[in-house]
């Protein structure tokens, strides 16, 4: 028989709603062993992973297990801080600002945080909700454009965990918010907020995480919602084609990912007279290793050494004010009739 949970159910208890906020995940800290242990979740994940699982997991445990550990380590150790993972803190301020916020209005609104891999696992998040009895549920995956990768990985463990449970809560899944005005808005305020400290360079440059072409191929709109994300800031900013570019980062494997790649771009723009730019990476909501350390540090070396002379990094929207009212007024509205003051 089936095992469903504990009971979860009291006679004449109010309804309950929940906020589940979700961003990737992060190791438990900057070694080899616990990158091997969270390297080995994340690159089992079949929508990460789209190989047959009997010669990925090959490839997974004598090779790439054997050897990535130690090197991205090596990595995270270059941007841990004494409040361990920079996702993981910003990621629980985000959640302590949007708790504050609408909690002054909706008291009876009850949050939580997971990260689809590692911890806190979505899988504990849920069950805290549970404990609260929350009846109404709504799971914010905090990537603007969606992806199967990432947007619907997250779908697939919330609906993991939830088939276990006797009671299962109505359901709202937020599965991308990139259209969204106020996000523009929010977007468009940090650029310029930025430039008024650091000037206006040459060109921007929107590095995205990339996927490989064949997702793109297979139906994954990805690729075209960070193309429009960048299209509505620039028509937002009234900037000309020629100020502004897209591109993509973080290759992985030996096949052919999205294109222009990030490196390669950086690596060329000198020769053709670009020596003054700014990057920023508008898919992650929170600054993590592949901002702090991929574009803080190593695009920024590719750019320089290719003849760059000014490169500065955009940090993410975090948790500074403007995002925080932005995640709250999304959270709000999608869970109208929820909620009473």
């Amino acid at each position: 028989m089936k095992y469903f949970g504990e009971k979860n159910y009291e006679h004449g208890s109010k309804d309950k709603t929940g906020i589940l906020i979700t961003n990737l995940g992060t190791p438990d800290a900057p070694n080899a062993k616990s990158l091997k242990i969270y390297l080995n979740q994340f690159l089992s994940d079949p929508r990460v992973i789209e190989i047959p699982k009997i010669i990925w997991q090959i490839i997974l445990k004598l090779i790439i297990l054997q050897i990535r550990p130690r090197k991205s380590a090596a990595n995270y150790k270059k941007i841990w801080t004494d409040k361990g993972s920079p996702l993981l803190d910003i990621s629980q301020r985000q959640l302590d600002g949007v708790k504050k916020i609408i909690s002054e209005k909706y008291p009876n609104v009850h949050f939580a945080l997971g990260m689809r891999y590692g911890n806190p696992s979505i899988e504990k998040a849920l069950k805290d909700l549970q404990q609260k009895q929350v009846r109404r549920l709504l799971v914010l995956p905090l990537y603007p454009q969606y992806c199967a990768a990432t947007t619907a990985s997250t779908f697939d463990e919330v609906t993991n965990t939830l088939q276990k449970w006797r009671w299962i809560p109505e359901l709202r899944f937020i599965n991308q918010y990139f259209e969204e005005e106020k996000y523009i808005e929010t977007l468009v305020y940090s650029i310029e907020d930025f430039w008024k400290k650091n000037g206006k360079p040459q060109k921007i440059i929107f590095s995205y995480h990339g996927i490989p072409k064949r997702y793109l191929i297979n139906g994954d709109p990805y690729h075209c919602f960070c193309l429009k994300t960048t299209r509505l800031v620039k028509e937002k900013m009234r900037l000309s084609d020629h100020q502004i570019m897209t591109t993509f980062q973080s290759r992985f494997g030996r096949e052919e990912w999205l294109q222009p790649y990030t490196s390669e771009t950086l690596k060329e723009l000198p020769s053709k007279g670009i020596k003054d730019i700014h990057i920023i990476s508008p898919g992650f909501s929170a600054d993590c290793l592949e901002t702090l350390e991929e574009l803080e540090e190593e695009n920024r070396e590719y750019f320089i050494e290719s003849g760059g002379e000014k490169y500065k990094y955009i940090p993410c929207l975090n948790d500074n004010e403007k995002h925080l009212d932005f995640i709250s007024y999304l959270i709000i509205k999608n869970t109208h009739g929820w909620n009473k003051e």
